[in-house]
Parts: C-alpha cells; structure tokens; sequence
C-alpha cells in the first residue's frame, strides 16, 4: 500500500470516528452528570472486573484523546473517583500521553506535507525554533493549561520535532494537571461543573511555573 493511501485511509477512518460520535450523540456517555450517576454501577463493575475496567478505560480514553472528542476532562474525574489518585493518576497519564502522540501523528501523517509546502516561508522560523527548543517549548505548553491540549497535539504535529521527543515531554508536561484532575475526581459527588476544578489562582500558579522555567534555562 502506497504512503499517501494509508494516510487518506487513516484520516477518513478518523473523520468516520467522529461523525459517528456526534450522530449518535455519545458525548452524552462522557459527561460529568451520567458518572455521577452511573457511579455506584461503575465502581461495582471495577471491584468485580479490575484488569478489564482499567484496559477499557484506557481504550475509551486514548481514542477519546486520538480524535480530540471532547470529554477527557470528564473522564479524569472519573477515573479519579473510580480507581483512586495513585492508579487513577499512573493510568490517566500514559492513556493521555498516548492518545496524545496518535493525534499528533495523525496530524502529522495526513496535514504536515501540505502545511509546510503551502506555507513554508512563513514556517521556517517556528520550525527553526523547534528544532532548536521545540521539547522546552512544548514542556512550558502542556504545564499551563490555558492552552487546550488537542490543539497543541495537532500544531505540533505539523512542526519537526521527533514523537519520541514529543510522548516524553508532554507525560511530564501534562502530569500536574492530571494530578489535579484525578484529585478532584476523588470528590467526585462535591463536584458540579468543570469551571471549579482549574480556580484562576490555580491557573496563575501554572503560569508563574512556566515563565520561571523559561527565566532559569535563559539564565
């Protein structure tokens, strides 16, 4: 099978994924309100079937993340409340990482020829600069969460920067906001809405992490 075969076929089966997410309305599985309700169930079937509650959890979590469907942040909490911060957090960090690294070769496969042949002048700084600092870059990204994460996981597969290179960073990167995540889901039936969780002080401190970061490898 020729290279760009595969691509088209990657990328129809992903925008097939995602039609059918929306046509059939599944989002309505990964809201916070169905958990919540569900919980008891949901908690019965992990206490009776571990291994295969964990194995498709994660499933359901790297394709959710793949195709950048909303819900990831539902399924944090959820993972937090059902498996506990130690496991929730170790599963939801490589699940995420995963899932991550398949939207950014996605994008990378079927988007990356065409981006940089139609815009390439007007690329090379940005590519010059990942080459350079592209795994600092992408670190202070993925610590501050004002930035939706399935944006970064398609922009950074249009750059040059290696996928090993890229999984590596954005575990560490992404792992205090997971830990936050999967806390708050431990408090699952105190929580009513996403907008609590990541508080603007919260936010404020991420940032002020990024940027110190970024002043101490200058310095």
């Amino acid at each position: 099978m020729k290279p760009s075969a595969f691509k088209w076929m990657m990328a129809c089966a992903a925008i097939i994924l995602v039609v059918l997410f929306f046509i059939y309305d599944l989002g309505q599985f990964l809201s916070l309100s169905y958990f919540k309700s569900r919980h008891a169930w949901l908690m019965d079937i992990y206490t009776h079937h571990t291994l295969m509650t964990l194995g498709l959890y994660m499933l359901i979590y790297v394709t959710v993340t793949a195709l950048s469907l909303p819900g990831a942040a539902v399924m944090t909490l959820a993972g937090g409340s059902l498996f506990g911060l130690l496991t929730g957090t170790v599963v939801i960090s490589f699940a995420s990482t995963i899932g991550a690294t398949l939207a950014f070769l996605l994008s990378r496969f079927v988007l990356k020829d065409w981006v940089q042949k139609r815009y390439k002048d007007k690329l090379r700084t940005i590519n010059q600069g990942i080459e350079k600092d592209g795994a600092f870059y992408l670190f202070t990204l993925r610590l501050v969460p004002v930035f939706p994460f399935f944006i970064i996981n398609l922009v950074m597969g249009l750059t040059p920067i290696r996928t090993s290179r890229f999984y590596l960073v954005s575990q560490m990167g992404m792992l205090p906001g997971t830990l936050v995540y999967v806390n708050a889901g431990t408090q699952l039936a105190q929580i009513n809405s996403l907008k609590g969780i990541l508080s603007p002080g919260l936010l404020l401190s991420f940032a002020l992490l990024g940027v110190f970061r970024s002043w101490q490898k200058k310095g």
